[in-house]
């Protein structure tokens, strides 16, 4: 098992490219890094050039790191490999309570058998759709839009349905402070509808105030957003939910894809 320096997370990045959009997650985490965005994670490899499992693991030797959900991404193309990282090398710290997100859902059942033989409680969180979109040049630019600031962090974090803590508050802020978002306001200047952007780089956290839906707003914080990531170089991807019906058919009307075959997922460990 190796950890990746600096310029190999550079080629890590192009390699998993290559593999979109199963490696989104963990590919939207290097090309954050890349950017030189904070970074709360390591990553490891099982050998490196020629890489069959890629992780990236919750950094605690970092203060930022120890303010958030402890979350795990990895991507696998060798099962074996991949249940051997698990189970006898030393990749993740099944001490405490963590998160894998954004894996393929064929591996639930490897899961829980390493999670069962460490004697590591398990649960399904969700299942997801991955949702990519290859071009957005169709889209056009709207006002009265504007990015989130740190007065909004409150707000944000009491509407977020995996917010409303202390460490709701510190991902909103981090969230906001280094990565892209977007909002409409009001006439007093305050948010009613906002996106933001994961530190996977992933779109996500979209919200509108109850007394200003059904007024297309949602549609106009996408589409400006992902005018914004793409002219920067991001990958513009999303997760939704399974029974998330009315986000699905507005992201696929808005031209974003997905496989019907692959499906994503959440599990907690150790809850």
């Amino acid at each position: 098992m190796k950890v990746l320096n600096a310029e190999e997370l550079r080629v890590a990045e192009g390699l998993l490219f290559k593999h979109l959009p199963k490696s989104l997650k963990v590919y939207g985490f290097l090309h954050g890094i890349n950017k030189n965005k904070v970074n709360t994670v390591d990553v490891v490899v099982d050998t490196w050039p020629d890489f069959k499992v890629i992780i990236c693991r919750p950094d605690l030797k970092n203060p930022h790191a120890r303010r958030l959900r402890k979350k795990v991404s990895y991507y696998s193309t060798d099962e074996q490999i991949l249940r051997r990282m698990l189970t006898e090398e030393n990749s993740l710290d099944w001490s405490t309570y963590f998160m894998v997100g954004g894996f393929d859902l064929t591996h639930a059942t490897l899961l829980k058998d390493v999670s069962s033989a460490r004697g590591v409680n398990a649960q399904l969180c969700c299942v997801v759709h991955a949702m990519y979109l290859p071009d957005c040049r169709t889209f056009e630019l709207q006002s009265r839009i504007s990015s989130l600031n740190d007065s909004h962090v409150e707000l944000v974090n009491s509407t977020w349905k995996f917010g409303g803590d202390e460490v709701g508050y510190w991902t909103i802020k981090n969230l906001i402070s280094n990565f892209p978002s977007c909002c409409i306001t009001d006439d007093q200047g305050q948010p009613v509808s906002w996106i933001l952007v994961y530190n996977y780089c992933a779109m996500g956290i979209l919200y509108t105030l109850p007394e200003h839906r059904r007024k297309g707003y949602a549609k106009i914080v996408i589409s400006t957003l992902a005018r914004k990531l793409h002219a920067e170089g991001y990958p513009v991807y999303c997760f939704i939910e399974e029974d998330n019906e009315v986000s699905y058919r507005l992201f696929k009307k808005m031209g974003f894809t997905d496989d019907p075959s692959y499906r994503a997922a959440w599990f907690e460990f150790n809850f």
